[in-house]
């Protein structure tokens, strides 16, 4: 997660945007982040492409400027592609990601840039809605009250993600790229992209976004569009609850975008990351033809979740991907799930020894227990399994003197 503040900044840029189509809120924090990285954009009339409405989501690692620079600019990529203007919406927006990056790449202020940016965005054309996704943001729509994923995240564990990563000469630890980067396609993050020999979507992190489409109905009430701070805290069906139910009460959705950011937000910084990133959300109310209380009686029936049967869910994945070669460098490698198991142990025994009311109880409990102070790796010379073992500082101390 990182180094946190030591009080949240729960300030609020908070913005509310309408038309006769749909019924816009959205709404950001800072919260426990040192800085603020994401960056969102909603415009209800494109002006490449007067109709076409288009939000999206940025949210940030390493540095605000990738996503702020897509904020400002990758609703233009796409509607100036060739694919799109032709009609061929869902390529338009694959081309519109990869000339972001291409123009990144050439822009003075961007091509020494370190950071990179998830992607999530949602394209309405024709009552047609169209989401592009690079990354682990998220766009979830209720439809009849129930929660239908829009987009699906892209970690590095995910099989496909993986194959893609190994075949590329990177490799996933800690379900992490390299060891580093806990998502496994974004704008920016050119380290990863070095190899010229591949195209973008066969680079260890693709810019590449997952496309889906679905044609709009008055089953269609309205769409959360959020970063990982949001998805983090609640699943899909929780925040689509949350704000329905504020929606039939009338609530404007930008007040409910404050409130959920208030509802996310940890009360202190040691959750383990939980409620502690950046907070960015959109909320889009679709009136398709009917008036604001029109659409408020819609929100108010009850839930039916049979909708769910009417559409193609991507199941969660289960196998994770085993490449050719075991390197012993992953997760799922002995080595790694041995790493990873002590340094669970480790922030076990930090939690439980934080939750002990004083020192005697501390003295008591952890007397016959000795701290895992760190993990060392022996390789060895005759190609046996290599031995994973703590170390204690009393022997780095003896090791020193020797």
């Amino acid at each position: 997660m990182g180094a946190t503040l030591s009080e949240p900044v729960t300030t609020k840029d908070t913005n509310a945007i309408r038309n006769e189509d749909y019924i816009v809120g959205s709404s950001c924090m800072q919260g426990w982040r040192l800085d603020m990285e994401d960056a969102h954009t909603h415009i209800l009339s494109l002006p490449d492409d007067k109709d076409t409405s288009f939000f999206g989501v940025y949210d940030g690692h390493g540095g605000p400027k990738v996503s702020q620079f897509a904020g400002l600019n990758l609703h233009k990529r796409i509607v100036q592609s060739e694919k799109f203007k032709s009609g061929n919406i869902e390529e338009g927006i694959v081309d519109g990601f990869i000339a972001l990056d291409e123009q990144m790449l050439n822009d003075e202020f961007m091509k020494k840039d370190t950071s990179g940016s998830t992607a999530v965005i949602c394209l309405i054309k024709n009552n047609i809605l169209y989401t592009g996704n690079s990354g682990d943001s998220r766009a979830v729509a209720s439809v009849n009250g129930c929660a239908i994923p829009l987009s699906y995240d892209h970690k590095p564990q995910n099989a496909d993600e993986s194959r893609r990563i190994y075949e590329a000469g990177g490799f996933v630890e800690f379900s992490r790229v390299n060891g580093n980067l806990a998502l496994s396609r974004a704008l920016g993050d050119f380290c990863y992209k070095q190899r010229e020999d591949l195209s973008p979507s066969k680079q260890i992190v693709t810019v590449v976004p997952e496309v889906t489409t679905h044609k709009l109905n008055k089953d269609f009430e309205f769409l959360i569009i959020a970063c990982d701070g949001i998805w983090d805290v609640m699943s899909n069906q929780a925040a689509v609850d949350f704000v329905r139910a504020k929606l039939a009460e009338g609530i404007p959705p930008e007040e409910i975008c404050e409130s959920m950011l208030n509802h996310c937000l940890s009360p202190d910084s040691k959750m383990e990351g939980l409620g502690c990133d950046n907070m960015t959300l959109i909320i889009v109310c679709l009136l398709q033809g009917d008036t604001q209380e029109e659409f408020i009686q819609r929100v108010k029936r009850p839930a039916d979740f049979t909708t769910i049967e009417k559409f193609d869910i991507k199941p969660e994945e289960t196998e994770p991907y085993i490449p050719p070669e075991d390197t012993n460098r992953g997760s799922s490698s002995p080595i790694g799930q041995t790493i990873r198991t002590a340094r669970e142990l480790q922030e076990n025994l930090d939690r439980f020894r934080n939750s002990l009311s004083n020192e005697q109880d501390v003295l008591e409990c952890f007397s016959a227990i000795r701290d895992v102070f760190g993990i060392g790796i022996n390789e060895n010379e005759d190609n046996s399994p290599p031995q994973v073992f703590d170390v204690d500082k009393e022997d780095e101390k003896k090791e020193t003197k020797e």
